[in-house]
């Protein structure tokens, strides 16, 4: 093959759509390739990530510097995915081309919005004020620092009900993320803590001051310090010049402080890449904002170009039609109309079950139908509105002996073991961190929270130098560990500590947190395990710096996530809410409780911008399978709180999502104990009663 032809053959397997949005742009007389704002709508299944990392690597190809193009995601693990992807379709373009070598560390700008912004704020912190060791606290210690300033403020102790350190973090993180005020986010989103607008907001200004003294920035401060960075115009015209592209993924995800930098690093948009999909905006109550990407074309002038994706490489035409359906009725959005060539298959199925213990029955049912037809459990998931609807089938499950998972557990950096351990070298990064200092200062015998804050006071009179930390009294029973402590703060906090090599410091940490790991913790094994992965996953990182704030904004997943031990099983079931799900796909999807109040949510009705994002979030749901479907709808729901042979109820109502002209392309079935009950049970006799005539008689 010759060069040319194997240069242009890259995008050879992107279908006319995809091609379209990857190829957008053109080279100038100069050399250079411009390109005008894209948006590309990429529908379910559409091949999204496909499509970006060729258009990537289509400018990689057309002479645009790798360290010229800023890759902005939602998830590390996305990045990554995105990274490896253009490697190799730059590779493949390169191979035949005479003269030309493979670009170095292809896609260094490649990362989260967090992680990105990381980068920035210590290069820039001289221009922001900030010291460039600055702490990154997540979301647990941001929640442990309001909690401080709570009880420093006296609002723990109100005769009412105060809100509790996570609902006031999430109220703090609300008003940043949506440019909203206080009052607004309060009548809006927690109408229960109005009365304490006063209250909360002296508490967040102490929230503030308290990370501003420490040098701690939470995940919001990220995206706060960088839009206040670029909003002045010379340094947003300075880091703006230093890319020539700049690609969103997810922009449906993105929220008001996110968009703002995009606008403020390209307010022309030239070189601007968003892709999305708006009928998959469904994380509002992060403070996603869909208003971002249904408004992004008309930012600029002239309009920036649109190119739909509709071809959809997952599911079958009739799951594909009955998705279609539901966006359809959805009043703002882009229009499409998705496709495929794939081979057809089965109707989606509506089925109405009597109640939650025949909603199990006919899943457990369908789903080891499914086993003994050759399908694998893992390539089936049960997807539900909240986490407590699986409840009734984890019972069945576990008697029926069927492995799951479940997705929503603790993230692995949220088991205290692994705080405990990094505590330590946050720490030694930043003297500092007050939350992190007390953290490992109670993991001492005797030191309690008073004490702690007196040593604390010491390190500070000591110009936060850890040697200063040898003049205080530790209690008694806190003994020879207080000098082994000393030692190990000394020695983690020397220059020579942050060099190339420094991935020693861990072994050094986890042979002086041993014994208190035994003596506070049962469960030794998993726990050491958890530890050692720990180490494993240091080596990837090239300082502690960059090691702590990349764990920090984006943590690795644990075995403790899942729900049992089903990896000690050949084969295991999904279970999975419908906002974890979205990005997966299986060959059969089972989703539960599709009925008004859950889908729609309750707590959507009477505001038509959240019905409709309930809408998009069943769409997700259905676009989820890729040969299956089944919505099950209850129509009797008990009540809780009454005694175990209660029979009190009310009845399920049929979403108003699914409309008649819906529920044609799907096929209706009944499941309940009647059908379940076998022929035994049923009428033999052909005898007719006329009980209507009766029944007028007796009027």
């Amino acid at each position: 093959m010759r060069a040319a032809e194997r240069i242009d053959d890259y995008l050879g397997m992107l279908n006319r759509a995809q091609r379209e949005a990857a190829e957008y742009g053109q080279a100038t007389a100069h050399g250079d390739f411009k390109a005008g704002p894209l948006l590309v709508i990429a529908g379910a299944g559409t091949g999204k990530t496909m499509t970006l990392a060729h258009r990537v690597a289509h400018l990689i190809v057309q002479g645009v510097a790798p360290e010229r193009i800023l890759l902005l995601t939602f998830t590390r693990r996305a990045a990554q995915t995105m990274t490896r992807r253009v490697d190799a379709i730059v590779r493949d373009a390169l191979a035949g081309r005479q003269g030309s070598a493979l670009p170095a560390g292809v896609l260094p700008w490649s990362g989260t919005f967090h992680s990105v912004a990381n980068r920035l704020l210590r290069r820039y912190a001289a221009n922001l004020g900030l010291d460039p060791g600055f702490s990154v606290l997540d979301r647990g210690d941001s929640a442990d620092v309001i909690d401080v300033a709570r009880h420093e403020l006296g609002l723990s102790k109100k005769s009412r009900r105060f809100p509790k350190k996570d609902t006031c973090l999430a109220i703090y993180s609300r008003c940043i993320n949506s440019r909203q005020s206080l009052d607004v986010v309060l009548e809006e989103m927690y109408p229960w803590c109005g009365d304490w607008e006063p209250e909360l907001r002296e508490l967040f200004r102490h929230y503030v001051m308290r990370k501003q003294h420490s040098q701690a920035l939470d995940y919001d401060d990220l995206l706060l310090y960088w839009s206040h960075l670029v909003g002045d115009p010379e340094l947003g015209q300075q880091i703006g010049s230093w890319f020539d592209h700049i690609l969103v993924d997810e922009y449906q995800d993105t929220n008001v402080v996110q968009a703002d930098i995009l606008r403020a690093l390209k307010p022309d948009g030239d070189g601007v890449t968003v892709v999305g999909d708006d009928a998959q905006s469904i994380y509002s109550f992060r403070a996603a904002e869909v208003e971002n990407i249904l408004n992004f074309p008309d930012q600029f002038m002239p309009v920036a170009q649109v190119v739909p994706l509709e071809q959809n490489y997952r599911s079958t035409q009739q799951i594909l039609d009955s998705a279609n359906l539901l966006i359809a009725e959805s009043a703002r959005q882009y229009r499409k109309n998705l496709f495929t060539e794939n081979r057809p298959g089965a109707r989606p199925a509506y089925v109405t079950v009597e109640d939650s213990d025949a909603e199990a029955e006919y899943v457990v049912e369908a789903i080891l139908g499914n086993r003994e037809k050759g399908m694998q459990l893992m390539d089936q998931a049960v997807l539900f509105r909240g986490a407590h609807h699986s409840d009734r089938l984890e019972l069945e499950l576990v008697r029926r002996n069927i492995p799951y998972v479940k997705y929503g557990g603790l993230k692995f950096l949220e088991a205290a073991h692994v705080k405990d351990m990094l505590s330590v070298l946050k720490w030694a990064e930043n003297p500092r961190n007050q939350v992190a200092a007390f953290r490992v200062l109670k993991l001492l015998p005797g030191m309690g929270p008073m004490l702690a804050a007196r040593c604390y006071e010491q390190l500070e009179s000591g110009d936060f130098l850890f040697s200063a930390l040898r003049e205080f009294r530790p209690p008694r029973a806190t003994g020879n560990d207080w000098a082994s402590l000393c030692t190990l703060m000394e020695s983690l906090s020397a220059m020579e500590a942050k060099d190339a090599a420094w991935q020693g410091q861990l072994s050094q940490v986890r042979r002086w947190y041993q014994p208190h790991l035994e003596r506070l913790y049962d469960g030794l094994d998993s726990r050491e395990a958890d530890l050692e992965q720990l180490e494993q996953i240091s080596g990837r990182y090239p300082t502690r710096e960059r090691f702590l704030t990349e764990l920090t904004l984006d943590p690795p997943s644990a075995a403790g996530d899942l729900a049992g031990d089903p990896l000690l099983d050949e084969d295991y079931l999904v279970l999975s809410t419908v906002h974890s799900a979205k990005g997966q796909e299986w060959d059969a999807v089972f989703v539960l409780n599709v009925s008004d109040g859950n889908f729609p949510s309750e707590f959507a009705t009477g505001k038509p911008a959240m019905i409709e994002e309930e809408r998009r979030l069943l769409y997700v749901a259905m676009t989820r399978a890729r040969q299956s479907l089944s919505l099950i709808s209850p129509l009797r729901y008990y009540v809780t709180q009454q005694r175990r042979d209660g029979d009190k109820h009310v009845y399920g109502t049929r979403s108003r999502f699914l409309t008649d002209a819906l529920l044609d392309t799907m096929q209706r079935r009944f499941f309940g104990h009647d059908e379940a009950s076998g022929p035994c049970q049923r009428s033999r006799s052909d005898k007719r009663l006329d009980v209507a005539s009766r029944l007028r008689e007796m009027w």
